[in-house]
């Protein structure tokens, strides 16, 4: 079965990138469709393994009658740089890490302001692995792969996981708090 071979290939991964190798190279992830699965050489919260497959995403995300134009390159890139509004990631990692949610800009967005993104960017550039697989569906290997493994970083079709509770009061607080915060930068 295909799906297998591509769990396979992301579970015990024979190659993962780092930030410097995914945005130094930049021909190093394929424009096209694909999972992407991440790990991390220290774990972003107390009781989360180490050096395992924590947390797969998809590009292009299929939305109601057509697919985004994001490819796996342009969606790893941004998980790596971008910041918490544009990457459920990120907004995932920096709650772990106990950075500060704010409102920027007009107050609608959400992001761990300047020096918040820059600590969780430096902080992936050196903790971050990630790897992919190509697969034209794949909001379908998703559905497969957050069924058929622990991934407690992942929130959505993953209510089973018994990390998901914590996960999703730990980011309801942040959202809350960033709402009672003035609008910063």
């Amino acid at each position: 079965m295909t799906s297998e071979l591509e769990r396979v290939a992301l579970v015990e991964p024979g190659r993962v990138w780092s930030a410097g190798e995914v945005l130094g190279r930049p021909g190093s992830v394929p424009r096209v469709a694909g999972v992407y699965g991440w790990r991390f050489t220290v774990a972003p919260y107390g009781g989360l393994p180490v050096d395992e497959l924590l947390y797969v995403g998809i590009a292009p995300r299929r939305m109601a009658n057509r697919a985004s134009r994001q490819t796996l390159r342009s969606r790893v890139q941004y998980h790596f740089r971008g910041n918490a509004e544009g990457s459920t990631l990120r907004l995932t990692l920096g709650c772990l890490l106990g950075l500060e949610l704010r409102r920027v800009g007009s107050g609608k967005r959400m992001t761990f302001g300047r020096h918040g993104e820059r600590q969780l960017t430096d902080w992936m550039a050196e903790h971050a692995r990630v790897c992919w697989v190509e697969h034209p569906e794949p909001w379908a290997l998703e559905s497969v792969l957050i069924a058929g493994l622990d991934l407690p970083l992942n929130l959505h079709q993953n209510k089973h996981n018994a990390f998901h509770g914590q996960l999703t009061a730990m980011r309801a607080v942040a959202r809350q708090r960033a709402r009672e915060l003035p609008v910063g930068a």
